[in-house]
């Protein structure tokens, strides 16, 4: 059940210990469980012989403790008996494949302990010891100095072992060449020593795993290429095939002389089989009719880097079909497909001309399109179904969102042409024979949509009978006569002249810098950090393909031109294939109503006003059925207002000092308001008084935000505390506990934050302008860019997470990509916006000057201004249906809007 998919991205498996798992030891409930003990560069993983038992994964950042049980403890129950133990403590632990079923992890949070016991004593100090190491490696700040001692850690076990020579397949064989180098699959790496013979290439993992030798027949060999991994020249891949898709072995070395000379070894041995092929040789074969052009895209995508053990370059393939309605697909006629002559950005004329307007105004970088054709995130959104741990790898430990899964062809497809920022190409298993990626044969729990309908198989168009059918009409139409006379076209763009230069603008093919090959120097980048960053970000977004040609691709030759049946290459298993999610960040609107608010937003319209503050309204909370409204205020009070009688209820005082934000919490039981007295107050509805203060800041408290039982509180003194609020027990005298389980250190006063919707990621704004996203899971900074440059005033995550909107002072909105910490977007506007909402496309936002302004986002432009208050807007609350919303100002009144359709 073990697999190197368990590990975190850019972690190492190092080596495993059979060994025995004991839960309450010395309690009558004490359970033993056998297994093995993995130990992983920045984790320890136990899998147990039980396949009904989870395989526990504990991260050693969130170790609190590793010791062997001492001598002097021996009068303790839970380390009785213990030789060979290793005690370890932690305050978060996951639990996977429990009852061997593949699903998104389980986390367990809270302080537990686990008793390992090894079945070799002996060795239970040297395990204690690199656990040790490791854990020192995993508590450093910075991602750089962290993969710097890990790396140093590895190159010191490499150091100290070498190739074993029994493992030899003749003891006639000549060692031509051994060195240090990792095995690449998708999305893992896994260090050992390669074994150069005068007959055999051999690869001996240090850990072992999956088998102790990986061995390939000199003999059977038939390409070679050498590849850049993760932008540097230090790949090195081999195929025994000479078509398939997959190949027998990738490597990656240390250094790109010992991949040179490995490369020059097999080469020379193999020329005398083979010839090398270039791609204008292929070129030619596929004019000519002798390769299909399934093969000749096969055969482009691998001369230009393309691999499927590698998901940041995995084979690109065109979308060719346009027609997913029709009951019948005719070949015969045009409109049955794509423009081939266009990329996916530019086959809808309508959003190309907001996205080029855009370019027009973008500062040097210039890019047209904020995201890529081809992704990991874009090649498991495909292939979920049958590569689930490679998603739930890459999604640390979760499926996507169900409405983000590839639920259907029509809505991908239209998404694609539609999606503010879907223009993702296909994958070459949409033009293979294994339709197993279209079926949830695995029974996954996939999750729910919205209306609720289970994820299960994908939709089909209604002229494929069954996936079968669907393929092979695909692979008809790849073949088609249209696309022969056309692909020339889409190679051009996608490998050719049109990929750069001044031909890429001119073809409305421009993506960001960083995807093209060249792009950065890594080299140059001194920063371990910066430069560990800048990877990250490269990896997750997509690469663009090496260039192959630099002037425009001939066509084929097409008289008599044969029906091309190809052979089709063996199908990319499960075990090699990978896949992500949807990124169509700008548009998961998922409920009809939402939708339809939303598109109709400028029909906002004033319903209510009331004057009931004697200064600025900073916060406006209301109660799950609508009745009550409470807002705070810079004249220090809360207040209670009732939409029924339209009068003020109450009207609360807790110091002298101004209100800055509140918030209900559910139950509609009590409300929390943050004053610029550093405290934070808990009031009870019911009993109409203050319950509880936190004095939890040293200066002002800015914002707060709540989450599950989570209360986030934004300050002044350039802090974000994380607190864990248990209420108490009796409700007439109730106190709540509180527990400060992180804090998210600034340089500078924070003055907003929000949180997605999964509650993991944090960002935050503050008054010099910073955006900084933070994991709140391990209160780790992820990005953080300097986005304005004066105070941010608002920041929000889109409905789907995927982007990070900013408004502030400096009269700008930014858009940021989430996952890279990419400034994908910036929008001028004619004076600072203080507070909006979005839909993840259109913003609904109030100005300084008093109004409501309505923006589509894409085009950089305001659509609807509203008249509204008499000076600025400093407070806006949104109901989940998204038709009612309620502004608050500094000319101290509150508005009620009502949208009327």
């Amino acid at each position: 059940r073990f697999s190197l998919l368990l590990l975190n991205l850019e972690e190492y498996y190092f080596e495993q210990h059979t060994a025995n798992h004991i839960i309450n030891k010395g309690c009558r409930d004490e359970r033993k469980f056998r297994g093995s003990l993995k130990i992983c560069s920045k984790s320890i993983i136990f899998e147990p012989d039980d396949n009904i038992q989870p395989i526990i994964k504990i991260p050693l950042r969130d170790c609190i403790s590793i010791k062997a049980p001492e001598d002097n403890e021996a009068n303790n129950p839970f380390t009785r008996d213990t030789s060979g133990g290793i005690l370890v403590v932690c305050n978060q632990v996951f639990l996977i494949k429990e009852r061997n079923i593949i699903a998104s992890y389980k986390t367990v949070r809270g302080r537990t302990e686990h008793l390992f016991q090894l079945d070799v004593s002996g060795k239970q100090g040297d395990v204690v010891q690199t656990l040790h190491q490791l854990y020192r490696a995993s508590c450093l700040d910075k991602m750089g100095d962290q993969a710097a001692m890990i790396t140093a850690i590895l190159q010191s076990r490499l150091a100290r072992t070498s190739f074993d020579k029994n493992r030899f397949q003749s003891i006639s064989e000549t060692l031509h060449m051994e060195c240090k180098a990792e095995m690449v699959t998708p999305l893992v790496t896994n260090p050992g020593h390669v074994c150069v013979t005068d007959a055999n290439l051999y690869f001996q993992p240090l850990n072992g795993y999956p088998k102790p030798v990986v061995q390939i027949t000199l003999q059977n060999v038939r390409r070679i290429y050498k590849r850049r991994h993760g932008l540097m020249p230090l790949g090195l891949e081999v195929f025994c095939t000479e078509n398939d898709l997959c190949s027998d072995i990738y490597l990656k070395f240390y250094n790109y002389q010992d991949r040179d000379e490995l490369y020059f070894l097999i080469a020379t041995y193999i020329e005398n089989h083979i010839t090398e092929h270039t791609a204008e040789s292929y070129m030619l074969q596929w004019q000519r009719g002798h390769l299909s052009n399934y093969q000749y895209l096969l055969h482009l995508n691998n001369l230009a880097d393309r691999s499927c053990n590698d998901l940041s370059q995995y084979p690109v393939f065109p979308w060719i079909i346009a027609d997913y309605s029709s009951s019948v697909l005719d070949l015969t006629k045009p409109e049955t497909f794509r423009d081939l002559s266009k990329p996916i950005g530019a086959l809808n004329k309508e959003r190309l001309d907001r996205l080029l307007a855009r370019y027009q105004e973008m500062p040097e970088p210039k890019f047209m399109f904020g995201s890529h054709y081809s992704s990991p995130g874009y090649v498991l959104f495909y292939l979920v179904r049958v590569a689930p741990e490679y998603m739930l790898c890459l999604q640390n430990g979760k499926f996507d969102h169900a409405d983000r899964m590839f639920n259907s062809l029509a809505e991908t497809w239209k998404n694609c042409l539609d999606g503010a920022t879907d223009f993702k190409e296909l994958i070459p298993e949409f033009y293979e024979n294994d339709s197993s990626f279209l079926v949830n044969s695995l029974k996954l729990d996939l999750g729910k949509r919205q209306g609720g309908k289970m994820v299960e198989d994908v939709e089909l168009p209604p002229w494929a009978s069954g996936p079968d059918d669907f393929l092979q009409k695909s692979q008809e139409a790849l073949e088609s006569e249209y696309v022969s006379e056309h692909l020339h076209e889409w190679i051009d763009i996608i490998f050719g002249y049109k990929q750069k230069g001044s031909e890429a603008v001119a073809a409305h093919n421009v993506f960001h810098p960083l995807t093209y090959e060249g792009g950065v120097d890594l080299n140059s980048i001194m920063d371990p950090n910066e430069k560990v960053a800048l990877l990250t970000q490269i990896l997750e977004f997509g690469q663009t393909p090496k260039q192959l040609f630099t002037i425009p691709h001939p066509r084929r030759i097409m008289p008599k031109l044969k029906s091309l049946s190809r052979t089709s290459s063996r199908s990319i298993s499960i075990a090699e294939s990978t896949v992500s999610p949807n990124e169509e960040s700008f548009e998961d609107l998922t409920e009809e109503s939402i939708t339809l608010a939303w598109n109709n937003i400028a029909k906002l319209k004033l319903d209510e006003q009331y004057k009931i503050h004697k200064e600025a309204i900073t916060g406006i909370a209301v109660t799950c059925n609508g009745s009550s409204v409470f807002t705070t205020s810079q004249d220090s009070t809360l207040k209670m207002f009732s939409k029924e009688s339209k009068t003020i209820q109450r009207s609360v005082s807790f110091s002298n000092m101004a209100l800055s934000s509140c918030l209900i919490l559910p139950g509609d039981t009590t409300v929390i308001s943050a004053s610029w007295d550093n405290h934070i107050y808990f009031y009870s509805i019911a009993f109409g008084r203050q319950q509880d203060i936190l004095m939890g800041h040293d200066d002002a408290v800015s914002k707060i935000c709540w989450r599950d039982e989570r209360l986030y509180s934004a300050s002044w003194d350039s802090t974000v505390k994380v607190w864990h609020c248990v209420p108490g027990e009796t409700s007439s005298s109730k106190k709540h506990h509180f527990e400060l389980l992180a804090e998210l250190e600034h340089d500078v006063s924070v003055n907003t934050i929000d949180l997605n919707a999964a509650n993991t990621i944090l960002a935050s704004g503050t008054k010099e302008g910073t955006i900084s996203v933070w994991d709140v899971t391990t209160a780790t900074v992820l990005h953080q860019l300097p986005c304005h440059s004066g105070t941010v005033f608002d920041a929000a995550f889109s409905p789907d997470s995927r982007h990070l909107l900013s408004a502030g002072a400096d009269c700008c909105f930014k858009v940021i990509d989430v996952q890279t910490g990419m400034l994908i977007s910036s929008v001028t506007t004619d004076e600072p916006q203080r507070c909006f909402k979005w839909d993840g496309n259109t913003i609904l936002s109030g100005s300084q000057s008093g109004e409501l302004l309505i923006w589509d986002l894409l085009g950089g432009k305001v659509t609807e201004r509203i008249k509204g208050h008499t000076g600025a807007v400093t407070s806006m609350w949104m109901n989940e249906q998204c038709n009612s919303v309620i502004t608050g100002g500094e000319d101290k009144q509150i508005m009620f809007w009502k949208l009327q359709y």
